[in-house]
């Protein structure tokens, strides 16, 4: 099967239900307010694409490139981002509630007031990135990396941070961890 190359285009406020993107460039596409729920986009490359106000949920993007991506208030209720490389993504206000995002690379990303209650971040790299006032109630960040993370005003109430490297992270009370 062709890998459909959908580099650049144009979707915005398009209907993808369902459907079978595994693998497709779309790299630098508008996908704002676009409707993904669960489509399946394994391995697919979204390198700066623009999806704000994007519905997400429960769609497959497990392995996908979304290096730079543009999710600001986009809905990944309970998507599956195992594997994924959201670095330097802006997830700005998105909704990641029971998202399956173990082993994901964000390093340097945007999760300013991002909702990730329940969130599996197990052995996620969170190097750099900024969770400022981020909801991560009864997250799962065990064995994470959370180096010079800012989870200044974030929300870790029954937060799992067995085995996470903290080091040098704001916590939410502003203190610097050691």
């Amino acid at each position: 099967m062709r890998k459909a190359d959908l580099r650049g285009a144009n979707l915005s406020g398009a209907d993808f239900t369902k459907a079978d993107l595994r693998g497709a460039n779309l790299s630098e596409a508008n996908l704002r307010e676009v409707n993904l729920t669960s489509a399946n986009m394994a391995g697919a490359i979204l390198k700066e694409t623009l999806l704000t106000d994007a519905i997400l949920q429960e769609v497959n993007l497990s392995q996908a490139n979304l290096v730079d991506a543009k999710l600001e208030r986009a809905n990944l209720n309970e998507a599956n981002l195992i594997g994924v490389d959201l670095s330097g993504a802006n997830l700005t206000a998105a909704v990641l509630s029971k998202v399956k995002l173990s082993q994901a690379i964000l390093k340097r990303a945007r999760l300013n007031r991002a909702d990730l209650s329940r969130a599996d971040l197990c052995q996620v790299d969170l190097t750099e990135a900024t969770l400022i006032g981020a909801y991560l109630g009864r997250a799962d960040l065990r064995d994470a990396n959370l180096t010079d993370a800012n989870f200044a005003k974030a929300e870790l109430s029954s937060a799992n941070l067995n085995g996470a490297e903290l080091k040098s992270a704001t916590m939410p009370d502003g203190s610097i961890h050691d």
